[in-house]
């Protein structure tokens, strides 16, 4: 199986209910990207480990197709807050 672009959009997905999840507590907003790049972060290093097709072959890749798949998430939010 081709997990390759999935797993980047899983790790999207994830870290958008992360968000809406941070967002129902007393968290102020301007951190939810900060949240959300951290744990994209997590969530890449552990993809590399996990999934086989991953998209990176070494930690800092990873970690950073994480982070940039994270802030996805609040970039998507933004797009469609201004749409609506």
């Amino acid at each position: 199986m081709d997990f390759g672009i999935a797993s980047v959009v899983g790790i999207t997905v994830i870290c958008y209910l992360a968000a809406l999840g941070v967002k129902a507590t007393a968290v102020d907003n301007k951190w939810l990207p900060v949240i959300c790049g951290v744990l994209g972060g997590i969530l890449g290093a552990v993809g590399m480990n996990a999934i086989p097709d991953f998209p990176a072959q070494d930690s800092i890749t990873a970690i950073a197709v994480g982070i940039v798949s994270g802030l996805a998430a609040t970039g998507a939010d933004q797009v469609y807050r201004q749409l609506k």
